[in-house]
């Protein structure tokens, strides 16, 4: 059976956005942050997740979303973080291009040791950046992607294959804001 994407709300409807097919809402597993969307893929290990965050106005362009890449290194105890590359994305092809100031693609590496574990893997994580000024927030859209997981990828599982950066591109660029009193009085 293969899950369609869907125009799926987040924050409660406040937003907006297609989820890549098959993706499981982790809070109906597990405690979330209310400031987070998390979603997981039901067959790897990979997982995206949508961050409202407090607008970090002391670092701008570039140095911003390498701001946001290192400090989610350092939530996640990542023993080393590498940046790949960092581009500008462009705002006419944002569903927030009304909101959205500034935003920003990034691309790197994070060694992370998964809880209880004592080796790290390489996970590649892309993120983007989409800065709203205007209500004191940064919106962070992150996509981890760890080594070929252990999960068995045989022919019953084909139905939702590996989420691609295309489908996670299609999350930020649909990314809809629907009711702006999530950001509280403006």
């Amino acid at each position: 059976m293969t899950r369609v994407c869907r125009n799926c709300p987040l924050f409660g409807g406040a937003f907006s956005a297609i989820l890549p097919p098959g993706a499981i809402d982790v809070s109906d597993l597990r405690p979330v942050l209310d400031s987070q969307e998390v979603f997981c893929h039901p067959m790897t290990d990979q997982s995206l997740i949508v961050e409202l965050l407090e607008l970090q106005a002391h670092v701008r362009g570039e140095a911003a979303a390498r701001y946001h890449f290192e400090d989610v290194g350092g939530v996640q105890g990542a023993r080393a973080v590498h940046v790949l590359s960092v581009q500008p994305l462009c705002l006419e092809n944002l569903s927030l291009r009304g909101s959205c100031q500034d935003a920003w693609f990034l691309s790197g590496k994070q060694q992370v040791a998964k809880e209880n574990q004592q080796v790290a893997k390489d996970v590649t994580l892309h993120q983007a950046l989409l800065r709203l000024p205007q209500y004191l927030t940064d919106i962070l859209l992150t996509f981890n992607q760890p080594p070929s997981n252990s999960r068995s990828l045989g022919p019953e599982n084909l139905s939702c294959p590996p989420w691609s950066l295309g489908n996670f591109e299609q999350l930020v660029t649909s990314l809809t804001l629907h009711d702006p009193n999530i950001f509280g009085p403006q």
